[in-house]
């Protein structure tokens, strides 16, 4: 098993073997050596002191030529097993270090703003564990930094548009072109709200990622109250050449909610579907129990989603590539309306959900509410 435990286990073993190893092998080689000039040094046999020329080594003077040949030979030994032991430990730590130092560098980087960095995946389980997670989130910072630059392009793009029409009613009215009446008034009127909406919506995105929506529960009837905000939007749904098909629930829906959060989520989700839906194609609202759960599906004819894409319609900012609004000129928003659709249903206890046959094939999304009482 190529886990990093194991083989730290295994390379602490290693080293110690090899010190070991190294140690036994130098006492096992230069005891003898050091055991003979030490009795030679003495006048052991056939030493300066021996029978041809002193008294020899006698049993005392053994017993310290042995132990001082095998403490020296000993000594040396352990010396020389610490530093090969030291060496291989250094080998070892620095196959576990590399990677570290590589993951390091890395963070360090991401955390600089450079989102381009990636790290080589090792060998070990864990350490590429870390590094895919590591290159992961360089990814996704990534994204969302690109999503970012392209929020601000479109919050711009939303804001120059009425801006450019106020201004324009403005400077002509000051110019004496413009009568200030009713009609050019609604329209001042118009791209004020139109500034307003995107403003709420931007505000409506931070509390719901932040977890501070407000609600105001009360005893709702979901089924109705779906009916209702799909309905509202059937003169857009027209204008556009899609069908809109609303059949009316089997019965009631009582959840305790916040009626006009959830007319909020139904409205973006109808609208989502129209984006979504070419002339010419069908958007239905539906209604019905599921378990302990009211549900609300949102199902069109349009482009359809990729399996990939399931979640990342969520995700702040993003659109599908290719979709059928794009296509056809239409306005997509700032894409955050199912960011605070899921936002809106999760502080409920609830969820919002998308399925698809893929591109081409129409989706589904699903409001999902526990029911009241």
């Amino acid at each position: 098993m190529n886990r990093l435990s194991v083989r730290l286990l295994l390379s602490h073993a290693l080293v110690a073997a090899i010190g070991g190893l190294t140690t036994y092998l130098l006492v096992r080689f230069l005891a003898p050596q050091m055991y003979d000039r030490d009795v030679r040094m003495m006048g052991g046999p056939g030493g300066a002191g021996g029978p041809a020329g002193g008294p020899g080594v006698g049993g005392a003077g053994l017993r310290e030529v042995t132990v001082s040949a095998m403490n020296n030979a000993v000594l040396v030994g352990v010396l020389a097993g610490i530093v090969t032991a030291v060496l291989a430990g250094a080998y070892s730590s620095s196959r576990v270090m590399r990677p570290l130092r590589a993951v390091s560098a890395a963070t360090h980087t991401l955390a600089q703003g450079r989102y381009d960095r990636r790290v080589t995946v090792p060998r070990e389980l864990e350490l590429a564990a870390v590094a895919e997670d590591v290159n992961a989130l360089g990814e996704r910072l990534a994204e969302t930094e690109a999503r970012r630059v392209r929020l601000l392009g479109e919050v711009a793009h939303e804001m120059r548009t009425p801006l450019t029409v106020l201004d324009g009613y403005v400077e002509g009215m000051v110019d004496g072109v413009f009568e200030p009446g009713p009609e050019v008034l609604t329209e001042l009127g118009a791209e004020v709200r139109r500034l307003r909406r995107l403003a709420d919506d931007l505000s409506a995105l931070s509390r719901a990622e932040e977890g501070r929506l407000e609600l105001r529960a009360a005893e709702v009837d979901l089924a109705g109250l779906a009916v209702r905000a799909a309905e509202r939007l059937r003169a857009q749904l027209d204008d556009a050449g899609v069908r809109l098909e609303v059949p009316a629930p089997s019965g009631p829906l009582p959840v305790t909610a916040d009626a006009d959060r959830l007319a909020q989520v139904v409205t973006n989700l109808v609208g989502n579907a129209l984006a979504a839906t070419p002339a010419g194609g069908v958007v239905e609202v539906t209604s019905r129990r599921a378990g302990g759960e009211a549900v609300v599906s949102v199902r069109d004819t349009g482009t359809g989603l990729a399996a990939g894409d399931l979640e990342r319609v969520f995700e702040r900012f993003y659109r599908v590539p290719g979709g059928a609004d794009a296509r056809a000129g239409r306005h997509t928003g700032s894409g955050i309306g199912l960011t605070i659709a899921r936002g809106i249903a999760r502080a409920h206890g609830g969820d919002v959900t998308a399925s698809s046959g893929g591109p081409g094939r129409g989706s589904t999304f699903e409001l999902r509410v526990p029911l009241g009482g």
